[in-house]
């Protein structure tokens, strides 16, 4: 029987990537998504991914997205936590609610969505978490105290967790995106977009299959002995 996989924020940019790699390898996946009904209805229609819609940063809301999940589609062996927000702005002029939203959006996502599923996994004796962090969560970026912190802060997650669950056969790594072509990345100004291109050893920016496609690799049954690490990816721009 095929492995069930969830992806949060799996309708759109690098989730739906994801999504698409992990079904056309054979898993069955369920994609969650937060408010663009008419983007996870198309998403749907064009890969047959059934789209799940709940607030991750909502603890009781995880909860009863997954337990349907589960009831619908079958028990999570394999979850992606990809939702990511940002609220971007300066310490002195962001706003506390600019702060919390990405906080919970980003980092307390990976405490409901885990905390949701790991009772199941350590019971069947097998797991994959993979938590999608971010270049600017080890290197800092200016403006993104918020953002940071919380990719920061899914780094220092997944070591303690994958600690948690080394010894019943559950793995947790994460993958540390560099600037990748997506609909946010895609927005900035043309002439900052090329200096941050010149930035970058490879020369170009990443593509959101360059991340499915690390996520493929340690969700694997025989990357079993892969726990606790982060994979940068991001063409050599930040070596950490």
């Amino acid at each position: 029987m095929a492995r069930v996989a969830l992806v949060t924020g799996g309708t759109r940019g690098i989730g739906e990537a994801i999504s698409v790699a992990l079904k056309d390898a054979g898993y069955k996946v369920a994609a969650n998504y937060g408010g663009n009904d008419k983007a996870a209805q198309e998403f749907t229609a064009r890969t047959g991914i059934p789209a799940y819609k709940f607030d991750v940063s909502d603890y009781d809301a995880v909860t009863a997205g997954i337990g349907k999940i589960q009831d619908e589609v079958g028990p999570v062996d394999i979850l992606i936590n990809n939702a990511g927000i940002t609220r971007d702005g300066v310490l002195a002029k962001m706003t506390f609610e600019k702060w919390n939203k990405v906080l919970q959006t980003n980092l307390t996502s990976c405490f409901n969505t885990c905390h949701a599923v790991v009772g199941g996994m350590r019971d069947r004796g097998f797991g994959r978490i993979v938590n999608i962090g971010s270049l600017n969560g080890q290197a800092g970026q200016y403006g993104q105290v918020n953002y940071a912190a919380a990719k920061s802060g899914i780094h220092g997650f997944t070591k303690a967790l994958a600690l948690e669950l080394a010894s019943k056969h559950v793995t947790v790594n994460a993958v540390a995106p560099g600037y990748v072509e997506t609909e946010m990345v895609m927005a900035v100004p043309q002439p900052v977009l090329e200096k941050i291109i010149k930035q970058i050893p490879m020369g170009r920016l990443g593509k959101p299959q360059d991340i499915a496609r690390t996520v493929l690799f340690l969700v694997a049954d025989d990357a079993d002995f892969i726990t606790g690490s982060t994979l940068s990816i991001n063409g050599g721009h930040h070596m950490y």
